[in-house]
């Protein structure tokens, strides 16, 4: 009988343990008291499972771990940690483990990860990409799914990063979905959403009478999170002063709502996402140094659509299908024309900017299949858009002539007049959405509104 699991353990003991438990659970085992003996094992016979302890004598669980999926990828590994070994568990994570298994373990949390572990093929990660909403077969799109799949189990804090429009809040959801707080709620909030001297109350709740308006008790978002997942999007914009306390929250697992006296304990999991990059900002202390750590115990990249542009084909066909049901407009099919054009943009607004072009093509494309004519102008020959420099020759001649009037404090005339226009014609851009006009700009509600204002 072909053996499934394979355990390599320095120590007898654990060898003896799990080879013993494994075996009464009917699943056929063998042990190794060191990498090289696996090694040689694999030239004749392959596992479906590998769990290996993360110190070896003469070479590292993690070491055993990369050459193992350079030669065997479609293994999964179960790596063994001690509970006091956090940076290796993390590490783990990142080599590629399937899941770490922290000693002293329990053994029926062995068999739960070795039951989920076996269950791990190729069309379960299709299930898995079709039930969370995530579409896309290119090499990096499936790291993505990987490692969804290997984090979702656990309560790691995950930090998922990735330009604007690339699926930030999917990927958050898909990683609530098939954990274990799956049952429980998911609570987004968009903290460059809310004006700041809101944000504290909304996310941590208010007793009555906390404030003016504060008519009756209000729960936060962490109590409306409790036993589930609370995804807080763009955490870069979050301002300073609840940086640390989310920090304190974060660390210590409690917190008192605005004017309350009774603590709240958290029981949710926290899952952070940012377009921005947060070490820069760390370096110019716009973000606390301390929380950045504490929320990228895991880093998730959500990689742009011109990294994946194998998948615009896919991803058109999908948001076709859905904007005729969501509409009930007549089906459309995209033309092999089209979807070669579709490939050679840059799509700076990612899968989101995608979708409102097919969105705005099956309302507008008269014909049951799609041609690149049917295409906004600025979709058919993004080479035929205004020169770049046009309208700064005409900013440069508006600046001479006040140059030669009377009048003085040109640059902040000049800077007011272009953040008035910049906000404007985003926002116009947006359909009238200022939250999602701030997050194409790059900058919070806050200064959105500063700048409408002039």
């Amino acid at each position: 009988m072909t053996e499934r699991v394979w355990v390599i353990d320095d120590d007898p003991a654990i060898r003896y343990v799990l080879e013993e438990f494994l075996r009464s659970q009917k699943l056929p085992v063998r042990t190794f008291s060191d990498g090289a003996g696996l090694e040689a094992a694999l030239k004749h016979h392959s596992p479906d499972l590998v769990i290996a302890d993360i110190r070896l004598d003469g070479e590292s669980g993690l070491e055993l771990m990369h050459n193992l999926r350079q030669s065997h990828p479609d293994i999964p590994v179960i790596i063994m940690t001690a509970y006091s070994d956090v940076d290796s568990a993390v590490k783990a994570f990142q080599g590629g483990a399937f899941e770490f298994l922290a000693k002293p373990f329990d053994l029926q949390e062995v068999e739960r990860l070795v039951r989920k572990a076996l269950k791990s093929t190729s069309n379960e990660v299709a299930d898995f990409e079709r039930n969370a909403g995530l579409i896309g077969s290119s090499p990096a799109f499936q790291d993505l799914i990987r490692m969804i799949g290997r984090l979702s189990a656990s309560d790691i804090p995950v930090l998922i990063t990735g330009e604007t429009g690339t699926g930030k809040e999917l990927v958050a959801r898909a990683l609530h979905n098939h954990s274990p707080r799956a049952d429980g709620p998911f609570v987004a909030i968009n903290t460059a959403a809310i004006p700041e001297d809101l944000l504290e109350s909304e996310l941590f709740g208010h007793e009555k009478g906390a404030f003016t308006g504060a008519g009756e008790r209000r729960p936060g978002r962490f109590e409306q999170a409790r036993g589930g997942t609370l995804f807080l999007d763009e955490i870069g914009d979050m301002p300073l002063p609840l940086q640390s306390r989310l920090l304190r929250v974060l660390a210590e697992g409690e917190y008192y709502r605005l004017g309350g006296r009774d603590l709240v304990h958290t029981d949710a999991r926290i899952i952070t996402a940012t377009h921005r990059d947060l070490a820069a900002l760390v370096q110019a202390g716009e973000f606390r140094a301390d929380l950045y750590h504490r929320l990228k115990v895991i880093a998730v990249h959500v990689p742009p659509l011109r990294e994946r542009r194998e998948d615009i084909d896919e991803l058109t066909r999908h948001f076709l299908r859905e904007a005729g049901r969501e509409f009930r407009l007549p089906p459309k099919q995209a033309g092999q024309s089209l979807l070669a054009h579709l490939r050679t943009l840059d799509w700076p607004g990612n899968v989101r900017e995608l979708k409102h072009v097919c969105q705005s093509l099956a309302a507008l494309a008269p014909a049951p299949e799609i041609g690149v004519d049917d295409l906004p102008a600025e979709y058919r020959d993004p080479g035929n858009a205004p020169a770049t420099g046009q309208w700064t020759e005409t900013l440069a001649d508006e600046l001479r002539q006040r140059l030669q009037e009377e009048g003085a404090d040109l640059h902040e005339h000049f800077k007011q007049r272009f953040e008035t226009v910049l906000a404007k014609a985003t926002i116009e851009a947006c359909g009238g959405n200022q939250s999602e006009a701030a997050r194409r700009l790059g900058i919070s509600r806050n200064t959105l509104a500063r700048m409408l204002a002039g």
